[in-house]
């Protein structure tokens, strides 16, 4: 988090000399300082700060996959003439056990389309998922487990 930041301020820094203040010179700013940060990476130790942010981009990007994938089956199931699906709840056991890494699960799930976090159990082991399709909730899980939640933990740990 530290190198984050400093990682911010450097590209503050070359908004101030440049004297633009504009989106693209601030994002310009960032990978610039953040190619400073990555050849001096073994003197500040900053190593681990580019394996995350790659980590990072990996789970973004598998989210909008999953998001327009989700999108064009939700769409196909409501456009066919013979809607034949069956709503439920089910309970997903759950491997991320921080509130940070349980509410960034949910919250993914929430904005999938088909899907919606329903509740978390008080222990945080099982989190309640409601499926606009849920005839096979294992391989629902079973999708959460190997997408949403190993991309989390990959990130985070």
């Amino acid at each position: 988090m530290r190198l984050f930041l400093i990682n911010v301020l450097l590209a503050l820094v070359w908004a101030a000399v440049t004297g633009f203040y504009s989106f693209l010179n601030l994002a310009f700013g960032f990978l610039l300082g953040a190619a400073v940060l990555y050849l001096i990476r073994e003197q500040v130790g900053s190593v681990g700060y580019f394996s995350r942010a790659g980590r990072i981009v990996r789970l973004i990007l598998l989210f909008l996959y999953e998001l327009v994938m989700s999108a064009i089956r939700v769409a196909i199931t409501v456009l066919s003439p013979n809607m034949n699906i069956k709503p439920g709840i089910f309970a997903y056991r759950l491997k991320v056990d921080r509130d940070f890494e349980i509410t960034l699960l949910a919250n993914m799930i929430t904005l999938t389309p088909g899907t919606l976090s329903v509740d978390v159990s008080d222990d945080k082991k099982f989190l309640y998922v409601h499926a606009i399709d849920c005839s096979d909730p294992d391989a629902t899980r079973k999708g959460i487990a190997d997408g949403f939640e190993r991309r989390i933990l990959e990130a985070f740990r």
